[in-house]
């Protein structure tokens, strides 16, 4: 009987799932560009509704097997909070929520994909869960960005930032109502990640909370020079 272990970071089970997501996405958004806006828009609900069906079907599962923990097992964790509802986002398409989870999964989805924090391998349900709410959530945003020609605007970086702020003072609450530590706010992942450069607790909560703020105005940086390069394009052609 094969026993399963955490997912090692540069493991096969770690960077299989990654370069198979490239492929697809890759693939699906060289297909769907000349197609309709109808179809465009089919093809965004589709990636949510499997996003977030998958989270809620694993989630009744667990509670179906027994045993489900109030402490480790709620979907919290800013991915997992962001995937169960991320239907919402492909559905209505309001750019208010582009705006906040283009930044929330740039950042922490980004993180949790270069260094997984997955207990059981391959073929666990935690580990094809963990997949496909991280490479799910960065294919929608992709694809936002690439088929619905999205953009983030100055503004967007201060929204999304602020309603982060109200996230993670109600998790602070709900943590210690459950005495849990989901979006790791009370304790590092045991497998390792970026935080372990920024000190113990409460040291690399508060170090988090003040880079986020530039981390959040660098990502948008690449779109500000974007902008500026088409208006001004733009401006030069109307002169002539």
């Amino acid at each position: 009987m094969q026993i399963l272990s955490r997912v090692q970071f540069g493991s096969l089970e770690h960077l299989l799932p990654i370069i198979v997501a490239v492929i697809l996405c890759w693939f699906l958004f060289y297909q769907i560009k000349t197609q309709s806006d109808h179809l465009k828009f089919k093809v965004f609900k589709g990636l949510g509704i499997f996003v977030s069906g998958f989270m809620a079907i694993f989630h009744l599962y667990k509670i179906g097997q027994g045993g489900y923990s109030l402490q480790t097992d709620l979907p919290l964790f800013l991915c997992s909070f962001m995937a169960l509802f991320i239907f919402i986002f492909t559905f209505t398409r309001r750019f208010l929520l582009f705006e906040i989870l283009f930044f929330w999964t740039i950042v922490g989805t980004s993180q949790g994909v270069i260094t997984p924090d997955i207990e059981l391998g391959f073929p666990s349900y935690d580990y094809i869960r963990y997949w496909i709410v991280h490479l799910g959530l960065l294919t929608i945003i992709a694809y936002a960005i690439v088929v619905l020609k999205m953009r983030p605007k100055f503004k967007s970086v201060f929204k999304s930032f602020v309603v982060l702020q109200v996230y993670v003072l109600i998790i602070m609450v709900i943590n210690y109502l459950l005495d849990a530590n989901y979006s790791y706010l009370n304790n590092k992942p045991l497998s390792g990640s970026v935080l372990d450069l920024l000190g113990d607790w409460p040291n690399y909560v508060i170090v988090v909370q003040l880079a986020l703020l530039p981390l959040f105005l660098l990502i948008y940086l690449p779109f500000f020079w974007s902008n500026k390069y088409y208006k001004t394009k733009n401006n030069n052609n109307n002169i002539y």
